[in-house]
């Protein structure tokens, strides 16, 4: 069935069917995921508001000895087609031939490195082998293309082209344009086809997208890095720093101002490399995202949206690694990035914190598209700086919104008591109340905000969340800590504008009961999953699930009991039984080496459990371990300080699992934010496990 519906771009923004649109984008690498759970981590990804998958196709998990394809299990690209269809997201397939994404050899496969050419140049016998690969490619991808009424909108060529590897200058741009005629003649025929352009690449003429990460781990240095630029207001869409392991960072080789600013890679969290290690927490990629959106970003493209783990290889483990060339070293499985969506399919408080802005950006963003940005002068431009206020405007005439950050990773920020803040416009200056600013906020408010017809919104010193569309009349919800100081004119009719504290924000999800729309708050993910709603909550952590819902229902949901109201919130909540496996941890008496420890861990699941899945939570102190299962390697973790979680559904529950220790001394060249308190000797040991069972609750 063809597809009418219609993509495109202006030099400001993307449109569809001629209109104005502001899409989240989040990246998940399918081959690094198992395919029995694609389906709903497409929807955990589409209920925390991505609207777009990306995807990259990485060729040495699909060609890893030459001509012997792979496209089943993990690799199987057109059933993950299918399953972003069903679930009614949009795909971007990053299609490479390289495409770096911390793999071996940047995704090449090591008998394309062993041909007598030099690959990403315009030898005619490399780009004849990219040709039979992406011919191959799209034999999957057949009637899956966006004009065959399939989810596929977009192609993107090559990565970092001309910064990390590959030709520069006019050689570069002609490199690009043939890859891009390879791919058209090979099938690949979208709305959009797009070229990472950060860092002195070339584009080839498409449509460049961006990115920018809270640190660099690729950095050589182990030592504290300089303050990310990322968190400063300004016009500049180019970071130097991403790739800068593998290429010089230079400035933008095509012109700004006559493409959107689009980012394809802003980073959803971090992956950690073996002597580098950041810790990306939720503020981190919430102010960065903030600061984007206020510098005048029309695109949300997040890189990682979901961790993921190496799938085996048959030749050799497939990281990136030091022993492939590379000068990184990073875990041989682990791929967890700290993402919204974690290596095992949990949703962390970053996805939590990335779903404000995406649900802002769906009832809001149409608009939101044609404001551009203006920087106050005495907005600092060098992230240094920690005294002076940072500000942004994105306005269209009149109406539009104030940024605000005065947060910065690692950085203690000046504290700022009774400021008033203004935003000078043609028709006369708005002014908000006096507040305190504090070391860590970051925010953005609303003026002359349109409300129906006949209203408009002057001010309001809180963030839009949503609209809930509803026969009764349109509810617009707000969030924030402070008085929100509502200034209104006109006439609001049924409408209503709610004001909810951040907190509630993090946790609401919007859910669709008949043709009404209701805002939902439990501190649980809410999913949709082919028509109904289901809580994903853990056994162990509650007795008793409580889910708060404005308006209140017309009925009460099955198996609840409605328990009164707090605030516009109509309280219901259900007590919760279910059995929590219990789990045993052996150390080995005798240990094989003095710089490791080795521990088995017994699973008592109980009988007709109808758990989703088992986590394990270790709380332990080490270099890094591994975990084995019947005695083979299936997942590793480089030691940060955090607790790790292992997911056991994937190997079917087993009843025993192995873990490996590695010690952590003092003198080891790694960077870790906080060093935990060593004996002389060093330290490799878990201090706590627990298992936590998750079950799914209809709701």
């Amino acid at each position: 069935m063809k597809n009418t519906e219609l993509f495109s771009y202006t030099s400001e923004y993307l449109t569809r069917n001629g209109r104005p649109w502001f899409p989240v984008m989040g990246e998940f690498h399918y081959s690094r995921y198992p395919d029995s759970y694609w389906e709903e981590s497409l929807y955990k990804m589409k209920v925390c508001g991505v609207d777009v998958v990306s995807a990259y196709v990485i060729w040495i998990h699909h060609e890893e000895e030459e001509g012997k394809y792979l496209f089943s299990g993990c690799r199987d690209l057109h059933k993950f087609l299918d399953a972003a269809k069903k679930c009614g997201l949009l795909v971007f397939l990053r299609i490479g031939p390289w495409c770096h994404g911390e793999v071996r050899n940047g995704g090449f496969p090591d008998w394309l490195l062993e041909k007598d050419f030099v690959p990403r140049t315009n030898d005619e016998s490399y780009l004849s082998c990219v040709k039979r690969y992406y011919e191959r490619v799209f034999m999957e991808v057949r009637g899956l293309l966006h004009k065959d009424g399939g989810p596929v909108i977009g192609v993107q060529i090559e990565n970092e082209y001309g910064h990390c590897g590959g030709l520069t200058g006019e050689e570069g741009e002609d490199h690009m344009r043939r890859l891009k005629r390879l791919a058209v003649g090979a099938g690949f025929d979208v709305p959009y086809y797009t070229a990472t352009g950060w860092g002195g690449a070339v584009t080839g003429g498409m449509l460049p997208v961006l990115g920018g990460y809270c640190d660099a781990p690729w950095d050589p240095r182990i030592t504290e890095l300089e303050p990310s630029v990322n968190y400063v207001f300004t016009q500049e869409r180019n970071d130097r720093n991403i790739g800068s392991d593998l290429g010089m960072g230079e400035g933008l080789t095509w012109p700004w101002d006559k493409f959107p600013y689009l980012t394809a890679e802003l980073g959803g969290g971090i992956q950690v490399t073996r002597h580098r290690r950041p810790v990306a927490a939720a503020a981190d990629i919430g102010a960065m995202t903030l600061t984007k959106l206020g510098c005048g970003a029309n695109l949300l493209g997040y890189y990682m949206y979901h961790g993921g783990t190496n799938p085996h290889g048959k030749r050799s483990t497939l990281q990136e690694s030091r022993e492939s060339g590379y000068p990184n070293d990073l875990p041989e499985y682990s791929y967890d990035f700290n993402a919204p969506i974690r290596e095992y399919g949990q949703i962390s408080d970053t996805g939590l914190e990335l779903k404000l802005y995406a649900m802002f950006l769906h009832d809001f963003g149409e608009a939101f598209c044609e404001m551009k940005t203006f920087i106050p002068e005495d907005s600092p431009q060098d992230p240094n700086d920690t005294v002076r206020l940072r500000s942004a405007v994105r306005r269209k005439g009149n109406s539009g919104y104030l940024f605000v950050n005065n947060y910065q990773r690692r950085k203690q920020m000046a504290d700022h008591q009774g400021v008033i803040l203004n935003v000078r416009l043609p028709d006369g200056d708005i002014s908000y109340e006096a507040q305190d600013i504090r070391n860590g906020d970051y925010f953005f408010y609303p003026f002359h905000l349109p409300v129906g017809e006949h209203a408009v919104l002057i001010s309001a010193s809180a963030s839009p969340l949503c609209i809930l569309h509803r026969t009764d009349g349109e509810r617009y919800i707000f969030y924030g800590d402070r008085e929100p100081h509502f200034r209104i004119e006109g006439d609001l009719g049924k409408k209503e504008l709610i004001h909810i504290s951040r907190e509630d924000a993090l946790h609401a999800w919007r859910m669709e009961f008949g043709t009404e729309e209701y805002l939902a708050v439990c501190n649980y993910p809410i999913v949709e999953e082919g028509g109904s709603c289901k809580v994903l909550f853990r056994a162990g952590e509650t007795e008793e699930l409580e889910i708060r819902v404005y308006p209140e229902l017309p009925t009460v949901p099955r198996g609840f009991v409605k328990t009164g109201n707090e605030g516009i919130f109509t309280r219901y909540s259900q007590r919760i039984s279910r059995n929590t496996p219990s789990c045993n941890l052996q150390k080995e008496e005798k240990q094989s080496s003095d710089e490791e420890c080795r521990y088995r861990i017994e699973l008592d699941y109980a009988e007709e459990t109808e758990a989703e899945d088992v986590f394990l939570k270790l709380d332990y102190v080490g270099e890094s371990l591994e975990l084995f299962i019947d005695g083979k390697k299936e997942g590793d973790h480089f030691y940060t300080g955090q607790i790790w979680e292992i997911g056991l559904k994937r190997f079917g529950f087993p009843e025993n699992v192995d873990i490996t220790v590695h010690r952590l001394k003092r003198d080891m060249p790694v960077y870790l934010e906080q060093w935990p308190d060593l004996p002389e000797e060093g330290a490799c040991r878990i201090h706590r496990l627990t298992a936590e069972a998750e079950y799914k609750l209809l709701f």
